[in-house]
């Protein structure tokens, strides 16, 4: 039996919504699946979950991803290494910056 990693959609009319699966190769796109790895949203681009042990598991055991699966890997991963700053952090940020300008301006004059 091939298993692949792949979209199955449960979302109505006009209002895309998939669930991230691993499957029978020649099963129906919406048929039944042997586990749910996650969900996604396209309409927002946003993963709602995404289950990565559950994902590499699969693959360790054979498993192929389909294209999309693997964008959506990539994209899970570099939304885990870009730290999300504080609007507060960033004021702080801002003020030094102003502050350091200011102070060169004074020394130079």
């Amino acid at each position: 039996m091939a298993v692949m990693i792949r979209l199955a959609r449960i979302g109505k009319k006009k209002a895309p919504f998939f669930r991230i699966v691993a499957i029978d190769k020649r099963s129906k796109r919406d048929g039944q699946y042997l586990e749910n790895l996650g969900t996604y949203n396209p309409l927002t681009g946003e993963l709602i979950q995404f289950h990565v042990e559950k994902i590499d598991a699969w693959i360790s055991k054979g498993a192929l991803p389909s294209d999309t699966v693997k964008r959506l890997q990539k994209q899970y991963a570099t939304s885990l290494k870009a730290p999300v700053a504080p609007a507060a952090t960033k004021k702080v940020v801002k003020a030094a910056k102003v502050e350091a300008q200011s102070q060169e301006a004074a020394i130079k004059a």
